[in-house]
């Protein structure tokens, strides 16, 4: 099944990982993007098709395209296990980022993002009640669902169960409760777990943590947002870890 990805960055991170199927671009206009993209388009042996501004905005349902549309095959899920013999083969301990039901592809596109950059081994999100990779997530995470391993998975529970068994450590984010981040041990192999905006970690998944953490809030906010709190946590990860 094809899927649309649009946007100048993450239509580049698909021409670099070979995914790209047809090109579209829009014709009678120049800018710095668009030749990072020809380019990219050269390098990866993509021919593109030149469309009018119209016709992508029609494709993409009004998304914000920047000229550039591409289709490729469907998102490529990989195993919770494919995750770990990945961290296995970088010599350093597992790191998991795993994502409760959370349904916003902003926030879902943006944790995707921080993962990346924080060097995460792999992303685990439900099948059920919760958003996919979708075009939106891919654009709001410039392109990093390209280059992070995601497995979508039936049992969030089920699946932190199996991890606990193969050693690794599963950290709950609350907002009540639980132990400030600094003062857990997350240098062994961790998987960090963040719940649904607004609800939080269902009840389910939460008996299956090993540890709560709570980010100290100071001002008048009563939170924070769901992809501000991953961030600050997998920085603390790096933090200790001193990667």
């Amino acid at each position: 099944m094809s899927r649309l990805v649009y946007g100048i960055h993450p239509v580049k991170e698909l021409l670099r990982a070979q995914r790209v199927q047809t090109l579209f671009l829009v014709e009678g206009e120049v800018g710095a993007g668009l030749r990072e993209i020809e380019e990219a388009a050269r390098k990866a042996n993509v021919i593109p098709v030149p469309h009018t501004r119209q016709s992508l905005d029609a494709l993409c349902h009004g998304g914000a395209h920047q000229g550039v549309v591409a289709v490729t095959g469907e998102f490529p899920y990989v195993r919770v296990e494919e995750i770990l013999e990945g961290a296995k083969r970088s010599g350093k301990a597992p790191l998991l980022l795993v994502l409760d039901s959370v349904q916003d592809p902003q926030n879902l596109g943006a944790l995707i993002r921080t993962a990346h950059v924080a060097g995460v081994h792999g992303v685990v999100i439900g099948k059920d009640r919760a958003v996919g990779v979708t075009a939106s997530v891919v654009k709001a995470s410039a392109g990093a669902t390209e280059h992070m391993p995601i497995a979508q998975v039936v049992n969030i529970s089920r699946t932190l169960e199996a991890l606990k068994q193969l050693g690794v450590w599963v950290a709950g984010a609350v907002a009540v409760g639980g132990s400030e981040p600094w003062k857990a041990d997350l240098k062994e192999p961790t998987a960090i777990v963040l719940g649904a905006e607004g609800k939080g970690i269902r009840p389910l998944v939460l008996r299956n943590c090993d540890l709560l953490l709570r980010i100290p809030m100071y001002g008048q906010v009563a939170s924070l947002n769901v992809s501000a709190a991953g961030a600050m946590l997998l920085y603390e990860v790096v933090r200790q870890r001193g990667v």
